[in-house]
């Protein structure tokens, strides 16, 4: 995964650059000094951390790995009701990377759900945008999820404000093992 954030002109980038230190590179660009890592690696230590970098032959650069287990992955040691296993911008990031009111704000990334995914029977987030302080800041404005169904669905989510519609969806089987360029605007 390459997660750009373009405002104009000014682009940040985080790629990644080869196995180790990925916790700290993510850090670096996203919230340094900071923790925009957010991994259930307190659970499983035996496992180790549930994000990493390796060399993807098709896209030939290395990419970022998400790592999430059935069991006993869970959110943070906190919530026990759910996983979590994410990186963010938020309120403790730099200025430059959080999208203000009338601002244009552009996020490029690319991601593949590998053979074997398995969807939750409730959600799986794959990408959420949400508010950083005001009324809706718990309800994520964009979310792309999937679903486990019959069959299961990739969908793109919006909400304007407290409430969240589905604007499309579309079968996941065809996706599993391919690369997707997600452009936001």
């Amino acid at each position: 995964m390459t997660l750009e954030k373009e405002i104009e002109s000014e682009a940040v980038v985080l790629s990644a650059d080869g196995p180790g230190d990925t916790y700290e590179l993510i850090t670096s660009v996203l919230a340094p000094g900071s923790n925009p890592v957010e991994v259930p690696d307190c659970n499983l230590p035996a496992f180790g951390r549930h994000i990493d970098e390796i060399f993807d032959n098709d896209l030939n650069t290395n990419v970022f790995r998400f790592f999430i287990h059935v069991t006993p992955d869970n959110d943070r040691c906190i919530n026990f009701d759910r996983q979590r296993n994410e990186i963010k911008t938020y309120d403790q990031s730099p200025d430059n990377l959080l999208g203000i009111e009338n601002e244009t704000v552009q996020y490029k990334w690319k991601f593949k759900l590998e053979d074997g995914f398995q969807s939750s029977p409730n959600f799986t987030h794959i990408h959420q945008l949400k508010s950083v302080g005001g009324d809706f800041e718990s309800m994520p404005m964009y979310t792309l999820t999937t679903r486990k169904g019959s069959p299961d669905r990739l969908e793109l989510r919006y909400a304007e404000t407290d409430s969240q519609i589905t604007l499309t969806q579309t079968d996941l089987a065809p996706l599993i093992g391919t690369w997707l360029e997600v452009t936001e605007t």
